[in-house]
Formats: structure tokens, sequence, C-alpha cells
């Protein structure tokens, strides 16, 4: 555990010190953050914007502000550790350099989840984060409130690491899967609204089959205190159950692996 521990710390000394050669890319990434976050609080606002509307799915709008906030959180986790790494997967296979790194003598899944960092996006993180103090502060949290948030939302990371790594090992044989991550970040989208606001097929569509709710709308529910105990407990077990079938698949797609130059 250590020594990937130390491994994480070098990899992140690498990427800073990469992406500080490119100081004016920060300004450009902060305005593309703050894009993103006027996005997701005009979606709340319209839907709160209606003639006497003072709740949406049995939710208020500062309850509905802290679903927001974890959607943002979660797009910052995404761009900042996720997506940067994923999306070099296909990559590698079609060149070759996954040969490098399957000889590598550290875990491969490791290496391929945490080799690059996008820090510049950061400012998603620190967006989602200061949103969620905002809601909170007009909202009675308690303190069990906030720690079964937080161990929840750790579960809901678990589910997005694993749906991206999913998609992105089908590139061992689909080569390009651009457009698979793509559809992913259309669902994902809805995950920035209370899932209870849509309508009962869509809701279970974004709980059991795309399972959005766990990533935004559970963790904001045990923050205010209105999360059902079965809820509370499937939340960590479908992320333990997707991190299994991933993992195993990651573990069959390598074993079948050719490389590009055999």
């Amino acid at each position: 555990m250590t020594r990937y521990l130390r491994l994480v710390r070098v990899f992140t000394g690498a990427s800073v010190s990469a992406q500080l050669e490119y100081r004016a890319n920060f300004f450009g990434a902060v305005l593309a953050s703050l894009g993103e976050a006027g996005v997701a609080l005009l979606g709340i606002s319209i839907l709160f914007g209606q003639p006497g509307a003072t709740s949406v799915g049995g939710w208020t709008f500062r309850e509905a502000l802290l679903v927001t906030g974890f959607f943002m959180l979660t797009e910052g986790f995404i761009s900042v550790v996720v997506q940067p790494n994923m999306s070099r997967i296909s990559e590698a296979i079609r060149t070759g350099n996954m040969d490098f790194t399957l000889l590598k003598p550290i875990d491969a899944q490791f290496n391929v989840s945490v080799r690059y960092l996008n820090l510049l996006r950061f400012p998603d993180v620190l967006l989602g984060l200061g949103l969620l103090l905002y809601a909170s502060a007009g909202l009675p949290v308690t303190l069990a409130g906030v720690l079964s948030a937080a161990t929840l939302y750790l579960s809901s990371l678990v589910i997005v690491y694993c749906i991206w790594l999913g998609l992105s090992t089908t590139a061992f044989w689909l080569v390009k899967t651009q457009n698979v991550s793509e559809l992913f970040n259309g669902v994902f989208g809805a995950a920035r609204f209370p899932v209870t606001a849509f309508p009962v097929p869509v809701r279970v569509v974004l709980t059991f089959v795309v399972p959005v709710a766990f990533i935004t709308t559970v963790p904001a529910q045990a923050l205010v205190g209105s999360l059902t105990p079965a809820l509370a407990l499937a939340s960590p077990v479908v992320a333990a159950a997707l991190f299994w079938v991933t993992r195993r698949f990651w573990l069959y797609a390598v074993a079948s692996y050719t490389s590009a130059s055999s």
C-alpha cells in the first residue's frame, strides 16, 4: 500500500509539472468550470422558477441545491481523475503502448487509473464544495448526516469510476470508445436534479439500470436525514458489486489482449 501511495504522489507531481508549463490554460479551465456551474444552476432555477413551485419531487430549493452540489463535485472528480486516464486506454491499445503498461511491475488497472491528473479542472471540485456548504447553511444538517453522506458519497465515486472503467475496457475489442463515453455523459447529466423530480419509469432507469441516483441524490438525502435504510445499504452494495464486476472484466480483457504488434 505504501508503494502505491508513493506512486500516486509521483504521478501527481509529474502532472503538476507538466500542466504548469501552460498556465494560461488555467484561466480557460476556470471559465469552463464557471460555465458548467452556471448551466447546472440554471436548470435548478428553471424548475423552481414556476409560479408557486416551493418544492419539486418533495425537495425544497436548498435541498435540490445539495444534489447539484454533489453533481458538480462528481463532475470535478471525473474531470480531474477519471476522464484523463480512461480516455487514454483506447489510444494506448491502438498504438501498442498498452504493452509497456502491462509489463510494468505494478498493477495495470492501478496504472491506467491514476497515471494522469487534469489539475486544471480542480476548480470544479471547489465549486461543488462551495455549493454544498452554501446549501447546507440553510438546512438542519447534523454531524451524523454529514458522516453518512460522506461515506455514501465515497461509494458513489466508486460507482462512477467503475462505470467509466467498464466502458473504457471495451476498447480492447472496439478500440474507439468515445461515443460510449459520451452516452454516459448524456445520461449522467440527469444527476444534477433529484431523481424524484422525474417520472416513475425514468426513476427506475436512473436507479437500477444506470445508477445515477446513487451518485448524487442518495448522498444528499443522507445529508438532510431523509434517506431510507434500504437505500443507505444499497449504495455500498452496488459500489462493491460494480467494483468486483469491472475488476473481473478488466482482467478478462487483459488476458485476451494480443498487443498491437502481434
